[in-house]
């Protein structure tokens, strides 16, 4: 945006995709800026849906005739279209598992893979200021593997202190030859920022398992495991223009045993499949790229005027707030404080002037904020317009 004529085209561009979206052009009055919670869905998202359920909805890999078939193709298919977006260069090796959500499946991974990967005196490092679902299951699995007697010790990730970014300084320095298992995020549920997760591999070392908490980011800004150097990734398909229950986990296969998730395979979420495939190729014909560079251009302009009123605090990295910042700039996640007025009750305020917002603690870890506050979550949907009237509502507030 940064000359007219490009400024005029991305706008273009973005209105043509709003108008994709049916419930957010069917309700002009209200501004919808909760996508880190989840992303609205796109027409073609949803004609997707409906051509499923009314031309091949049966079970996958149960039956022989051409309904099953077609489901059996479509899941296997959509394990191959995952692997594509994530930008894997070996997706023969790899392995592609569909989940319920990103909670799912990092539950997975810790319940049926880390133990056996495990063994007693073994280090897992923990983020305990992120998001719960990236920090309770693998204390969880610690407990397990403590009640069949392998302890295995928890080092909390370092944050460097006042932005929420990742210290990979201090990592390195805590880091040691029984180090074997990471969790990481790559954008945070609340700062904002990318955690420049291809900078812990170095801190790591070659043989430590890394798992990538990649809700935020997969549908938002571009991803590829080809240049990240970690072992899962793990998404929610509804924060990715996707239905609500689906979500995949991506498996290298390159350390530690084989990713297989144990227990009987009962029958997938098909229907919500279905919608990933759909959303994953809405998403590549848009542009993730120019995704990212809208909400990110958006998230500024909000930033840039936030720092104008002095009733606010802002979360996270203050060096990433200004609009020729030369550090990581916020992905499309603005998360501010009011200093005389609640959260909870600034989020009703919100409302009541038409914007959807999360107000409260956005279920960060024990580690995180003590204090609720307000998180405004952007999308390609979102517009400089419902920006500038937010704005004008947190500056006439006292």
């Amino acid at each position: 945006m940064s000359t007219p004529s490009s400024r005029e085209e991305q706008e273009r561009w973005q209105r043509a995709l709003r108008a994709q979206f049916p419930i957010v052009t069917g309700h002009p009055e209200l501004a919808y800026l909760d996508s880190a919670a989840t992303a609205q869905k796109p027409q073609a998202v949803l004609d997707a849906v409906q051509r499923y359920l009314t031309t091949s909805n049966a079970n996958s890999a149960r039956g022989t005739y051409t309904w099953a078939n077609r489901t059996t193709e479509l899941v296997e298919r959509t394990r191959g279209r995952v692997a594509r977006f994530l930008g894997d260069d070996r997706p023969e090796r790899s392995a592609v598992h569909f989940t319920g959500g990103t909670t799912e499946g990092l539950r997975t991974i810790a319940r049926d893979w880390l133990p056996g990967f495990l063994r007693d005196g073994d280090e897992i490092v923990v983020p305990d200021a992120d998001h719960r679902a990236n920090i309770v299951p693998w204390l969880e699995a610690q407990q397990s593997l403590a009640r069949e007697g392998v302890h295995v010790r928890v080092v909390p990730m370092p944050y460097q202190s006042g932005s929420g970014d990742y210290d990979h300084r201090a990592l390195a320095e805590r880091a040691g030859p029984r180090t074997r298992f990471v969790a990481t995020t790559h954008v945070h549920h609340v700062y904002g920022g990318d955690m420049n997760v291809h900078r812990i591999r170095e801190a790591v070392g070659p043989d430590a398992v890394i798992c990538l908490d990649a809700a935020q980011s997969v549908g938002h800004l571009p991803v590829s495991v080809a240049e990240l150097d970690v072992d899962f990734v793990v998404f929610s398909g509804h924060k990715a223009l996707a239905l609500p229950g689906s979500g995949a986990v991506w498996a290298r296969q390159a350390r530690g045993p084989q990713f297989v998730p144990g227990g009987w395979s009962g029958t997938p979420n098909t229907v919500g499949i279905a919608s990933l495939e759909a959303a994953l190729d809405w998403l590549e014909a848009a542009g993730v790229d120019r995704i990212e560079r809208w909400t990110a251009d958006l998230a500024v302009r909000l930033t840039e005027g936030l720092r104008r009123l002095d009733a606010y605090e802002i979360l996270g990295c203050p060096l990433s707030l200004a609009a020729d910042s030369t550090v990581q700039r916020r992905q499309g996640i603005v998360t501010l404080r009011h200093h005389a007025i609640d959260s909870g009750d600034l989020g009703f305020i919100l409302f009541s002037h038409g914007f959807m917002v999360r107000s409260d603690h956005h279920c960060q870890g024990d580690a995180g904020e003590k204090t609720g506050s307000v998180r405004v979550s952007l999308h390609v949907y979102n517009t400089v317009e419902e920006v500038d009237r937010l704005l004008s509502v947190l500056a006439s507030l006292p």
